[in-house]
């Protein structure tokens, strides 16, 4: 099936039951042992910085890795798989001096995890569709990285937005269905994403649905940039998404409240991956499978989800749990339109009717 016959099945599924989306690609792969070689591999044998931990360039490097845990996720019950694409932006790959090869991974990531999920359709003729993952990058537009010059930003709007424009362009080639503009701490960072994506979609000639995940930082219950949940809806709603949630950062429990608010407000499908919960003092995630299940199930039956996954220290175990727990719930129902003017600083701002 192509894409656009994949999506419309997918959209035909969403109105009828909850959607699985994959869990952490990074708390997989560190079952694997990779060492620096293997990040390396032959290609980059001579690259004169150490290129460990960029996890992103292992879709280039060890191939056969990545399709792996996408099977992982597969296997499980995913409906949707995201792209190994979360640091693959110039800005970011620039800590490892591989700028030059941020088209190719994003289109190799693309190629991966839409053979894996071919393969699986291939099978049962349940369509599976593939995120492209873009993160927010390692800078902030809204923000200075220094306290004692407010003013200083380390890169501007429209470099970023090119940036973006270039990873969206390589997700649309290797086969993406849907571009997750993922972990949104910065709305502005999102916004920037937002128009290197529609650039994409001109200049190629595809328009993908957005789906735009924002991230709490922490228990106030607004972005790192300072804005509540409602705020942040406010500020993309324009985009016409075709889901918004939250992920990372927090923990089911610490996630639920604020959950609660963007389901009320969110006039379309809402998306939630927590963490395993919050990182203990060895930097692990103390949720298990099990006590995830039961933080699901009760979203679920709240009438809080469309589409539900793990994000960091969740595996496949946990989606397997996941998949368990909303199983026959009905989805949320989508909240009716708004026509009210809606505005947003830090707050959000909605005018009387």
């Amino acid at each position: 099936m192509n894409r656009a016959q994949r999506l419309a099945a997918l959209n035909a599924e969403l109105a009828r039951r909850i959607l699985i989306l994959d869990g952490s690609m990074g708390a997989y792969l560190q079952g694997f042992g990779l060492t620096a070689n293997d990040f390396h591999g032959i290609r980059f044998v001579e690259h004169p910085m150490s290129l460990k931990g960029d996890n992103d360039l292992l879709v280039l490097t060890q191939p056969e890795i990545i399709a792996q845990v996408h099977e992982g996720y597969l296997e499980a019950g995913a409906d949707i798989i995201s792209t190994n694409t979360f640091n693959a932006t110039r800005i970011s790959q620039a800590d490892y001096a591989l700028e030059q090869v941020v088209y190719e991974i994003n289109v190799e990531a693309a190629r991966i995890a839409r053979a894996a999920c071919d393969a699986f359709e291939a099978e049962d003729g349940r369509p599976r569709m593939v995120a492209g993952a873009m993160g927010p990058t390692t800078k902030l537009l809204s923000m200075s990285p220094e306290v004692g010059d407010p003013g200083r930003r380390d890169v501007d709007f429209d470099a970023m937005a090119k940036g973006y424009e270039e990873q969206a362009s390589g997700l649309i080639e290797g086969g993406a269905d849907v571009l997750l503009i993922e972990t949104i701490t910065d709305t502005l960072n999102a916004k920037s994403a937002l128009w290197g994506a529609w650039e994409a979609f001109d200049k190629t000639g595809i328009e993908l649905p957005l789906w735009l995940s924002g991230t709490i930082t922490d228990r106030s219950g607004r972005t790192l940039s300072g804005q509540t949940v409602e705020a942040f809806y406010n500020s993309v709603r324009h985009a016409k998404p075709w889901a918004v949630g939250l992920n990372c950062a927090l923990g089911p429990v610490e996630m639920r409240a604020f959950l609660a608010d963007l389901s009320r407000v969110t006039e379309c499908p809402v998306s939630a991956y927590p963490n395993a919960g919050l990182p203990n003092a060895m930097g692990g995630y103390d949720e298990t499978p099990h006590s995830m299940e039961a933080h699901y199930g009760e979203w679920a039956r709240a009438g809080l989800l469309n589409i539900a996954g793990g994000c960091c220290g969740t595996t496949p175990e946990h989606i397997t749990h996941l998949k368990h727990a909303v199983e026959g719930v009905e989805p949320r129902a989508v909240a009716a339109r708004d026509v009210r003017l809606r505005l947003a600083g830090l707050e959000p701002f909605n005018a009387a009717i």
